[in-house]
């Protein structure tokens, strides 16, 4: 007898053992009617996420219906919508400590308020307690064309600040959010110097320069380049050393470092101290530096090129144009079409 002529409970049997057998393999994944989705930016050395769920208008009303007016909202959909920042940060003017909050949001049919908690783990905001409120924060939603899934987005950004918004139907909803760029840089630096790179003279030299750019952290940048001279004397530490000590007032020492770096240099080092030089707003020196290259790497055009761009930026177009024109006949094809084109703007 085949299964087809069994009775009707043994066949049940047969099913029910391979429910047992079988029934706890992994069930089908179906698509999210409201997809899952994320938003990363950096600003300075500070990372910005949002994660969120990703509902579509499908031809509803949405501001004041699908999502009431003046009652708390999770600012997506399904789960919490979580807003993470590696750093502190401030958010509409509001100091949040580095860590995950979710995001939720009272909208009105005015200025909207967006809200951070500390409960990142909750379902939406059906558990949202305010007594958990991290910050809160008032905007004003902006109109824009028709946009069919929620998202957030990059509005705006700055060195030291960037907008996110939530992107939805009709509305943008701006939050906008600073780091204190300084301090978060200069934290991010010496946790990469107690690492590896503390014993790297290029990293050392890099963070004094970075300093002598910036005109600040002098005392600590003077430290951190005669440590890196020290580890490994090189032509481009001691110039950023001999550079620290001239602002610094130590005219002597700084001259003393200075024809050392120089008596070590090739023609590339000796051109980007010339750029150095002309980025702290020293276009003499820069110039004697250019003009000591052009005799030392004559036929170089890259030298000539430097030396017609210093010329430049002092105001002096004749002689820009003179030694553009040189830097024209000895350079690469690659290279002819840029220098033309700067010529033809002098």
């Amino acid at each position: 007898m085949n299964v087809f002529t069994k009775p009707l409970s043994a066949i049940a049997l047969m099913l029910l053992s391979s429910a047992v057998l079988f029934g706890q393999g992994q069930p089908l994944v179906f698509p999210r009617v409201s997809p899952p989705a994320s938003l990363t930016t950096t600003v300075g050395v500070t990372t910005v996420e949002v994660h969120y769920s990703s509902p579509s208008v499908q031809d509803r009303e949405i501001w004041g219906n699908i999502v009431p007016y003046d009652q708390i909202w999770r600012a997506g959909a399904n789960e919490n919508t979580t807003i993470s920042f590696s750093t502190e940060v401030m958010v509409g003017g509001k100091k949040v400590m580095p860590g995950t909050y979710g995001l939720h949001m009272i909208p009105t049919e005015n200025d909207w308020t967006i809200i951070l908690n500390e409960d990142h783990e909750a379902w939406g905001s059906y558990f949202y307690d305010e007594s958990q409120d991290a910050a809160r924060i008032t905007v004003t939603p902006q109109k824009h064309g028709h946009a069919e899934w929620l998202s957030y987005v990059v509005l705006d950004r700055g060195a030291d600040n960037v907008t996110l918004a939530l992107m939805w139907d009709n509305a943008t909803v701006p939050i906008p959010i600073e780091v204190d760029l300084a301090a978060t840089m200069e934290a991010d630096f010496q946790d990469q110097l107690t690492g590896l790179a503390g014993f790297n003279w290029q990293a050392l030299n890099q963070y004094a320069n970075f300093y002598l750019q910036k005109g600040q952290n002098l005392e600590r940048a003077k430290a951190m380049a005669e440590r890196s001279v020290a580890m490994n004397k090189q032509f481009a530490n001691l110039a950023t050393l001999a550079l620290i000590q001239e602002k610094m007032g130590d005219s002597e020492s700084a001259a003393r470092n200075e024809r050392e770096a120089l008596a070590m240099a090739n023609e590339a080092q000796m051109n980007t101290y010339g750029y150095q030089l002309m980025g702290l707003g020293k276009q003499d020196r820069a110039l004697d530096i250019f003009l000591q290259n052009t005799k030392e790497h004559k036929e170089s055009w890259n030298v000539w090129d430097s030396l017609a761009e210093c010329y430049l930026n002092m105001g002096d177009k004749k002689k820009a144009q003179k030694y553009y024109t040189k830097a024209h006949d000895l350079a690469p094809d690659q290279q002819k079409q840029r220098i033309e084109g700067i010529l033809e703007g002098i």
